[in-house]
């Protein structure tokens, strides 16, 4: 991914409306859920062998 470089003149202002508490529950219960389903791919690191 490589930056992007702001035109002279123009400015990149990103704003996003802050989240609800329903918003915030979901996303939160979501990444629990995930990390539950990943736990064994998240924590192993992969050997590399020298052939």
């Amino acid at each position: 991914m490589g930056h992007i470089k702001e035109p002279n003149g123009i400015d990149f202002s990103i704003q996003s409306p802050p989240l609800t508490d329903g918003e915030r529950k979901e996303i939160s219960s979501f990444i629990k859920d995930y990390k539950k389903k990943h736990k064994t791919t998240l924590s192993k690191k992969k050997k590399r062998t020298n052939a």
